[in-house]
């Protein structure tokens, strides 16, 4: 039986996960390796990198080709944009992220590592941990990832050799243990030939270990870890008033994405920021009604009261209400060329509320590559620092790292609407 044959009917669920490394650790060729050997690569695709292969002087196909979708990345060999791939085996749909490794489009990192439920940090056999490995695992573990593979990729080139292996484990769990990072794994492989990526190969008898396939297929899916509570912002207010339709004369629907927990016909819930209390008349999805409404789906949520409810404001259940706040600490990236100006306004936009913001100070701004902390006064691009805003008014929010969707915000900028930051709630 191969490596994707499982029983029917079984789904895991959908994974997003990421990869990333030093340039060539071969992050891109592991992407395209896992979607060549899995069969997911369409006809005319692959025709194309044949030809760009071949235009390189590339006897066999690069399967890098199939992620470095820009120009500039095909000219230089580098990963520069993030870019997306979407595959699905019979237990599971993935989404893939190929984050570029070089320090200067840190931003492109974050904001691939943001949805991310797992990281698989590439390790170049022959040059074993690297400054790139310490700062992707550190920026992983900032994030918010709660599981991270280590792949040491080209074993092909050190003759899948174990002690190269065991050598390279041992230094990284020095590490991982000074880092505080709990859920780690590792595995060796080589994307270039295939070897543990989705098919076992034959030379590393001595990896007794699941392949890469194997991890991806039974890692935990997204919300699925532990309980969470009830999260709704409103995006929009339903009031379709057509007087053609007398069902419809009184119809107030609240339209939103569950974005964590699990809500049912019944129960009893606070819409903030009035806390003013009612019970879930009924939940739709396309016009269908639902009994049960869980994580990620987009409905509509019927009230038994009449409620002054509008865009921006959150359906919680009673007894899981969050914190208001007006003064949160906060990870912050800056993902601006123009550097952070503190005697600016700023707008927040924490799920679908805005707030004005000004920042109250910089604690710190953190060296990625040492840990160590900063003094600075502004943040430039890429930056990362751990910050105090000031809000005009308050927010529903959790802590990041018990809640990814209401826990973070992006920051942006009054005059151009352009975003210049993303945060990670503390």
């Amino acid at each position: 039986m191969s490596a994707l044959e499982h029983l029917p009917g079984i789904d895991n669920g959908l994974l997003r996960f990421l990869t990333c490394g030093s340039v060539d650790d071969g992050k891109s060729t592991l992407i395209g390796r896992l979607l060549f050997d899995s069969k997911t690569i369409l006809a005319d695709t692959l025709n194309a990198m044949e030809k760009t292969s071949a235009k390189r002087g590339m006897t066999a196909v690069d399967l890098s080709l199939l992620t470095d979708g820009l120009q500039a990345e095909r000219e230089q060999g580098i990963t520069i944009d993030v870019a997306y791939r979407y595959f699905s085996t019979g237990t599971r749909k993935y989404i893939i992220a190929d984050a570029p490794g070089h320090e200067q489009y840190t931003r492109n990192m974050v904001t691939a590592a943001s949805t991310a439920n797992l990281a698989i940090i590439l390790i170049d056999a022959r040059k074993g941990m690297l400054n790139q490995t310490r700062r992707h695992s550190t920026l992983a573990h900032l994030l918010g990832i709660p599981h991270l593979l280590v792949a040491i990729n080209k074993m092909d080139l050190v003759d899948y050799d174990q002690a190269t292996y065991e050598n390279i484990k041992a230094e990284y769990l020095k590490f991982a243990h000074k880092m505080g990072l709990k859920d780690v794994r590792f595995i060796p492989l080589s994307a270039l030939s295939g070897d543990m990526v989705v098919d076992r190969g034959e030379r590393m008898p001595w990896y007794e270990g699941p392949t890469l396939i194997n991890i991806l297929e039974t890692a935990p899916a997204a919300h699925t870890e532990r309980p969470e509570a009830f999260r709704f912002p409103v995006q929009y207010v339903c009031r379709p008033q057509d007087s053609a339709n007398p069902a419809l004369h009184d119809y107030r629907g609240f339209m939103g994405r569950v974005e964590s927990g699990e809500i049912a016909v019944g129960d009893a819930v606070t819409v903030l920021p009035n806390g003013l209390t009612s019970r879930v008349k009924a939940i739709e999805i396309g016009g269908q009604k639902i009994e049960r409404a869980i994580h990620e789906q987009s409905v509509t949520l019927l009230l038994d009261d009449e409620i002054d409810t509008s865009r921006g404001d959150m359906i919680v259940k009673s007894a899981e209400a969050p914190e208001a706040v007006k003064q949160i600490d906060a990870n912050v990236c800056w993902m601006a060329e123009a550097p952070m100006s503190p005697a600016r306004t700023y707008l927040i936009r924490h799920t679908s509320r805005e707030v004005k913001a000004k920042i109250a100070k910089i604690d710190y701004r953190l060296d990625i590559n040492t840990m160590e902390h900063e003094s600075v006064d502004t943040l430039a691009m890429n930056d990362i620092a751990r910050l105090t805003l000031k809000l005009a008014q308050p927010i529903f929010a959790d802590p990041y790292r018990s809640n990814r969707a209401t826990g973070a915000f992006i920051i942006i900028d009054e005059s151009t609407n352009n975003t210049v930051g993303a945060g990670m709630i503390v």
